[in-house]
């Protein structure tokens, strides 16, 4: 058997078409007026609807919030790093602790979440002030 001998197993049945003639009645089936008497879209797009419910938003929108910064957590860096290893994006990235966006090395952003004990120099990143704090106790360097 091959594809263009396939048959399907139901019998197709035809569309009844309401409304030419015939002996179906002044009204073909469709009852009296309204919308679903008529021809054509039988009902009111729903989306329509819900589109014209939203607030119009004046002014002229170009901006976009695009994800630019790799967020690495204190805790990370504490299991995958040894003791006085430089941290920046680049490294990170060849350790497979951070990807790469849009085909680029991100910025690098330090968030404090998890303890840090080992003294590791950071270059061109951001730390958020708990970060900092945690650094600065292990005896680390932000440049």
């Amino acid at each position: 058997m091959q594809i263009h001998e396939l048959q399907p197993k139901h019998v197709r049945k035809s569309k009844k078409r309401i409304g030419r003639g015939g002996k179906k009645g002044t009204y073909s089936g469709k009852g009296l007026k309204g919308q679903s008497s008529r021809a054509g879209r039988k009902m009111v797009p729903i989306i329509r609807e819900l589109i014209k419910r939203y607030p119009k938003l004046k002014g002229y929108r170009t901006f976009k919030f695009e994800k630019d910064y790799a967020v690495v957590n204190l805790e990370v860096l504490e299991k995958n790093c040894k003791d006085g290893e430089i941290i920046n994006a680049e490294n990170l990235a060849k350790k497979g602790i951070i990807g790469n966006i849009k085909g680029k090395t991100p910025k690098l952003k330090i968030l404090g979440t998890g303890k840090l004990t080992k003294k590791l120099v950071f270059e061109n990143c951001k730390a958020s002030e708990s970060a900092k704090a945690a650094i600065g106790k292990a005896g680390g360097t932000i440049k």
